[in-house]
């Protein structure tokens, strides 16, 4: 191949990676609100069990958003990447709540 056919080769592709990362990009900013989202919604039902004096971890409500999230997902994600996913979101809500309820003095 000439080198002008390799330097518009590059450029093309180049230029197909730089479009494709900006929709990437854009796709993150919406996930980040959307768990941002959660996390607030997440904080409201802790000021409940709160108030309720329940615990923060519930087993069978995280063994169920779980179940849910890992039968809606239609891949490419494997079932376990999804899982992993969603333990980390629930680990990190769960936090959030302790970290709340512990400032409150409660």
């Amino acid at each position: 191949m000439a080198p002008e056919a390799i330097a518009r080769n590059r450029a093309k592709h180049t230029a197909q990676l730089a479009k494709i990362r900006r929709q990437i990009d854009s796709l993150d900013e919406r996930l980040l609100r959307l768990v941002n989202q959660r996390a607030s919604l997440a904080l409201n039902i802790g000021r409940i069990k709160d108030k309720q004096k329940w615990p923060v971890f519930d087993p069978k409500r995280e063994a169920f958003v779980l179940r849910h999230v890992m039968a809606a997902s239609r891949g490419p994600l494997s079932s376990s990447a999804v899982r992993h996913i969603f333990q980390a979101i629930l680990c990190e809500c769960r936090r959030r709540q302790r970290a709340r309820r512990h400032q409150s003095g409660l």
